[in-house]
């Protein structure tokens, strides 16, 4: 992958029709992540750890923070939040393609300075499997 525009990185959640951007997101970060199983023994060779392949959970977390773009958005994430809903989200990463599947809202921050605009930040974590795609 060569170098993008961070702002090509987009977060969309689906609105019941079409997968909508749902704010003005100003930074943005997609982790994938694999637990590993430990299978290691008295018999491994050299007292080297073994691991079983395959077998651990994979998960995805997403994280952001920016200003929301328009009420209908900040309603949608706070009442996901609230309720606790799994929603279907994309996150659209610039020559990689798509990752979307249903992740849940984990954390939800506001913050503002006097002199500026109020902020958020928000937290996804993956709650089933993921799609790729190419975008």
């Amino acid at each position: 992958m060569v170098a993008q525009k961070g702002k090509d990185l987009l977060l969309k959640v689906h609105n019941g029709a079409a997968f909508e951007t749902v704010a003005g997101l100003r930074s943005k970060r997609l982790a994938f992540n694999a637990e590993t199983v430990d299978i290691t023994d008295a018999e491994s060779a050299g007292r080297w750890r073994e691991l079983l392949g395959g077998a651990g959970v994979q998960r995805a977390s997403v994280s952001g923070a920016g200003i929301f773009k328009d009420a209908a958005s900040d309603g949608l994430v706070r009442a996901a939040f609230f309720n606790g809903a799994i929603l279907s989200w994309q996150i659209a990463v610039p020559d990689f393609g798509t990752v979307s599947g249903p992740f849940q809202v984990t954390a939800l921050e506001y913050s503002g300075a006097h002199d500026g605009e109020v902020t958020f930040e928000l937290a996804l974590e993956s709650a089933g499997a993921l799609l790729f795609g190419a975008l």
